[in-house]
Order: structure tokens, then sequence, then C-alpha cells
């Protein structure tokens, strides 16, 4: 095996994603191809050297044309595969994604809806959408729309209109009242304080040992307001010396004196989650309940009041709630930080909501891939946001269009050019898609990013990337004094991107960085977010909000805001 061959294989492949080698990726790319040449890293550490300055030479056409010459090793394709569901029946099975209106979708309900979209389409069946509505101190119309809206952009599509678990509140009613009928629940009227002591001791209140009657009877006067919030609750006759603390006597239903967004004041008792929940599904004839694995002691309460109320079981599958490194997926977590205004609202992006990642520049296909990739199974993971961020660059790097761009700007006067080299150069947009051209006005005066300005010494020759050598005289300050210095490739010589120094050939632009929104010990991360401030090309002014670019060997970004030529990059 050829080390200088392999070395200079994976720096094209790694300069045609990122503009330019990086020695990193390059050595790492060696090592896992060739695991011998750890043996000797003075000798790698050359080869790999060598090659990514002779890649990082070459214009990008020539880094296209040469990478073609080494194609990405097409993995055997996958045979068909389908989540394993208990009992499931082709073209018979029904699954939901059951959001509740009080906030924003993140990337943890993208999981719970595309498993559960992929499980129906796995058996050729169907996924309904029913929004989890039956607690109107919480929830409100924007939250409906909005969560409408972000499930259409990510790509989800369900098999009916959807539907509100609040438009079922005659039929829950129905179920509740059968429950209590054939003593199976209790009208209580314990103090809060009291059925949560009585539950921790496995105690039996006096409440339960009312017959059925009066409980009706109770129970029409709870449904009709007859008693005020906190005065009553109606719970299930469960099992007060269970192990599973979630079976003693747990609450159906409470009274809340809110305005529904929807029902207004129709209704004053509510059920509670595991009520609604278990009713509802069945009455959707849903066949496999989806949910995350934090609900796993409440199955036992779900059968139970779908077998007292002579419904339809489905089967309730609990996989491992996402959680991602450097964030949180809670609402009472990210609500404050929006309230207090350390972010910058729902779409901020260092956020793990759905607006936030489409801010920040993740597709929706990247977004599925990740959810999918994770499954049904049940063991806790953590992965980090790169686990995302590689498929999502993969999926840009065919799309993006490239621009030049330099951070802490500095001047560099170019002496001696010859006057057949001032002039617009033509450059494409994409190495190898035709997404057209873009031109840059080269004069004598250039702009150079600050960190590479700080390496340039008297005598240093570099390469404006595209364009040609120049050697450096002297630096004074920030400006550089630097001399014409040939066309010709010259081996070990940067390359860098640059932006014309005229007043009107480049854009002041800011880079929005987003960083982990928590520090090791949970707290709120007050550096999560960083601007870079510089110079890019001229072109770069024709782009739309919301497109995403390749800022040469800066990274992929979103124009956030075309106006202050914002740029959002991490993505």
């Amino acid at each position: 095996m050829d080390l200088f061959e392999t070395a200079r294989k994976h720096a094209l492949r790694n300069a045609l994603l990122h503009g330019s080698a990086s020695a990193g990726a390059v050595m790492g790319k060696v090592v896992a191809e060739a695991p011998d040449a750890k043996k000797d890293m003075k000798v790698l550490g050359e080869q790999v050297a060598k090659a990514i300055a002779e890649v990082n030479a070459l214009s990008s056409e020539q880094i296209a044309r040469e990478a073609a010459a080494y194609p990405e090793e097409e993995k055997p394709a996958e045979g068909p595969h389908k989540l394993r569901l208990q009992n499931a029946v082709e073209g018979k099975v029904v699954t939901r994604f059951l959001p509740e209106p009080n906030g924003f979708l993140h990337i943890g309900h993208a999981k719970a809806a595309w498993l559960s979209r992929q499980a129906a389409d796995d058996w050729n069946g169907r996924c309904l959408l029913r929004f989890d509505d039956t607690n109107p101190e919480k929830e409100e119309q924007e939250y409906v729309d909005a969560i409408a809206s972000d499930a259409e952009w990510l790509g989800l599509e369900f098999d009916a209109k959807p539907t509100f678990t609040s438009d079922l509140m005659p039929q829950l009613y129905k179920y509740a009242e059968k429950l209590v009928s054939e003593g199976n629940a209790y009208l209580c009227t314990c103090i809060v304080e009291t059925v949560r002591a009585n539950r921790e001791s496995q105690k039996e209140c006096a409440c339960r040992g009312k017959d059925a009657s009066a409980n009706l009877d109770a129970w029409q006067k709870m449904k009709t307001g007859g008693f005020d919030e906190g005065q009553a609750i109606l719970r299930l006759k469960g099992d007060m010396k269970s192990l599973n603390s979630v079976m003693r006597d747990p609450t159906l239903f409470r009274i809340i004196g809110a305005k529904h967004y929807l029902q207004g004041d129709k209704y004053h008792a509510w059920p509670t989650y595991d009520f609604e929940v278990s009713i509802s599904d069945s009455l959707n004839g849903v066949t496999h309940a989806l949910r995350s694995k934090e609900y796993e002691l409440r199955d036992e309460l779900y059968y139970r009041i779908i077998e007292l109320a002579g419904l339809a079981k489905p089967f309730v599958y609990d996989f491992a709630r996402l959680n991602i490194k450097g964030t949180v997926l809670s609402k009472r977590f990210l609500k404050p930080l929006i309230d207090e205004g350390k972010v910058m609202g729902w779409d901020d992006p260092r956020l793990p909501t759905i607006r936030g990642l489409r801010r920040r520049g993740i597709l929706p296909a990247a977004i599925k891939k990740f959810a999918l990739s994770q499954g049904l199974g049940k063991v806790e993971s953590e992965p980090t946001w790169e686990t995302l961020l590689v498929d999502n660059r993969r999926m840009l790097d065919a799309v993006a269009e490239r621009y030049f761009f330099v951070s802490s700007p500095v001047e560099v006067i170019v002496e001696g050019v010859p006057a057949n080299y001032t002039r617009v150069v033509e450059l494409p947009k994409h190495p190898k898609e035709e997404k057209g051209k873009r031109n840059i006005r080269a004069g004598t005066v250039f702009f150079i990013s600050g960190a590479d300005a700080k390496e340039m010494e008297a005598g240093t020759v570099f390469r404006l990337k595209e364009l040609y050598n120049v050697k450096v005289k002297q630096r004074s300050g920030e400006k550089i004094v630097a001399e014409f210095a040939g066309v010709e490739l010259l081996p070990n010589t940067r390359k860098l991107q640059w932006v014309p120094g005229e007043k009107n050939e480049h854009l002041a632009c800011k880079l929005l960085v987003p960083g982990d929104l928590l520090k090791e010990d949970g707290s709120f991360n007050e550096d999560s977010l960083k601007t870079i401030s510089g110079y890019c090309e001229k072109d770069c002014g024709r782009l739309k909000e919301g497109s995403v670019v390749q800022l040469e060997r800066t990274g992929f970004a979103r124009l956030d805001d075309e106006k202050t030529m914002t740029f959002v990059l991490g993505c």
C-alpha cells in the first residue's frame, strides 16, 4: 500500500466536503484504512502533511476532478426491515402521535412521531394525529397551529384529519360514569395532603367506602360545577397495597376552572392523562401505542382502565426517552430561559426545538434519520449534536453553494500584480453540481482572516485561493504589505480564502455560533451563543433568508437575516 496515495485520497475527499483538508480528519481516515501506519507516526505525519499541502493548493475544480477518481465505497443496500410489533397484522396497524398543545415541538417529539409513522408504514397501516388537550390551564390555539406547522415542515403526514381529545369529552364522561356505577371509581373530597399521605402509607381514605349511588350523585355534581376547583376528584378503586404506587387509587378526573381554548366553559371536570389516553386510544382504534419509557410504570393503569371500560386494548410500546448531551428537552426547563430573556425565543438556534433546529439549518431529512436511528429500544443513551450534524452536513454538501468568508479581517495590499491579473474572477457555486457561477473582483487589495494573518511573517508565501501566490514583505498593525509571487501552484503553500478590499466589493456580515445550552453541571451556559464578525463575498447579497451555504473553511451556515447579513453557523 502506498501511504502517500492513501493520505492524498482522503485529503481530496475531506477538501471536497469542507473546502480544504484537515490534518486530524485525514489522519483518522488513513489509520482506519491502514492500521499498521500507526507503527511509525513520524512517517505517517509527514505523508499526511505532504498530501494535505498538495491538495489544499489545488483549485476547487481540480479537487472535484481528482476526488472523482476515489469514489466513496457504497455500502450494500439493506433489505426491508419492519419495526417489530406484537400481534401486528398487515394493513391493520393503527398508531398515533399525541402532542399536547402547551409548547413547541422538540426533537424528542420528532422521535415519537417518526417512530409511530414508521411503524404504521412498515405494516401498511395508519398513523393518526390527536392533540392531547385536556388541561385548559396550559393549552392554547397558538401551540396547535405551531405543532401542525412544524409537523408539516418535518414531512410528517397523517392518515386522517387531526382530532382533539377535548372533542371526546362526552364519551370520556360516559366511561367515567360506567366505572362509578359499577363500583370501580369513587368521588374523593379529601384535601391534597391527605390523599398524598394515604397513598404513601398505602391507606384507604374514608371516601372509598361510599356506595355507587352516592358516588354517582357526587359525580353529577362535579360535572356540573357543584364543586370548586380542588374540592373533589374522581379516583379509580385500584390497589392501595400495590408495589406500583401508580395503582394506589389514582386520580381520573379533577376540576379545572380555566377556560379551554377550544371548548370554552363547557366542562368543569377534566380527565387526567392516564384516563383520557387509554380511553381515547381505544375509541380511535389505535392498535399500537408508542410512548417514551417515562410512562412505563403507568402501563398497568392504562390497561386496567381499558379493561374496566370494556374496550379493546392497544399494545403499548415504551421506548427510551431521547436525551442529547449539552441540552435538555423539558419544556419546564426551556420556558423559563425564554421568559427570562436568556435565549431569543422558541426558535433560538441553541434550543432542541424543531424551530430552533430549522433556524440552525438542520434539514428535515436529517432529523428523520436521527430520530429513526434511535429505534424502539429501551436502553438509555445520550448522543451528542454531532451525531445529527454529520448526516446533515453530508446532505447539505450535495446542494449548498460555496462562498468565501473571512473573520476578523486583516487588509492585504499586493504590489507588482500584472495588469491582466486584476480582473473579475468567475468561480463555481458548487464544485460538482451545476449551480451557476459567482463573480469576485480581484484587484490589488484584499482581506484575509485575522487568524491566518497572525501567522504571516516577512518572507511567508501563501496563495489567494483560485487566484495567485503572494509573498509577505512586511506587517504593520492590522495591515500586510505583500508582493505578487506568480501563478503556478507551489508545494507546501497555504491556500487562503479572501474577499476584495474595495469597499463595495464585499459585505460586512456576522455569524451566530450556537454551542451547548448547558454546562457540565446542568446549569445554563451563558457563553452558549458566540458572534463572529467578518466580510463575505458581494454575491452573498443575492441570497434569500433561509438559504444554507458553505462558507469555505468555516462551515455550513444558514442566512438568518438578509438585511443585516447575519448567518447561523453550526449545521
